[in-house]
């Protein structure tokens, strides 16, 4: 690694995302990988996957070998500036559920109070017609 390592911008790694250019952020170190590309065990997707953001956790989650990390040092480039970085995205549930049961009950009785009347009609109408028939 070099001595005093250059200091890179998020938006400037992030811009290096493609199969011919291809920089990574991992633990706060950036990496050109693009001489790797073709060689990724798991595909050059896997690493274009993780351009444009920390890619540390996908790393880790991982499990890469000794010998992996120790590869790493020769795609070493520099360091990225924390100050850059954008904040994580933090889930925030929906404010409100889109299930209400009762505005859901509130359909089904107007259904059945439309529904309803109009069976007891079918039905009188075909009893009707039956027994007409019979007579």
């Amino acid at each position: 690694m070099a001595s005093d390592p250059k200091l890179h911008t998020f938006d400037e790694v992030s811009k290096h995302n493609k199969t011919k250019d291809c920089w990574l952020i991992l633990s706060g170190k950036v990496y050109d990988v693009t001489p790797f590309m073709e060689d990724h065990p798991g595909g050059d997707e896997v690493l274009l996957s993780a351009t444009g953001k920390d890619a540390t956790n996908d790393f880790e989650d991982v499990g890469h070998s000794d010998s992996a990390r120790e590869m790493m040092d020769k795609y070493y480039i520099g360091e990225i500036d924390p100050s850059t970085v954008p904040l994580k995205r933090s889930y925030v549930p929906p404010q409100q559920s889109q299930y209400n049961p009762d505005k859901t009950s509130e359909f089904v009785i107007k259904i059945l109070q439309f529904l309803v009347p109009l069976l007891i009609l079918g039905l009188a109408f075909v009893v009707r017609n039956y027994t007409k028939k019979e007579e």
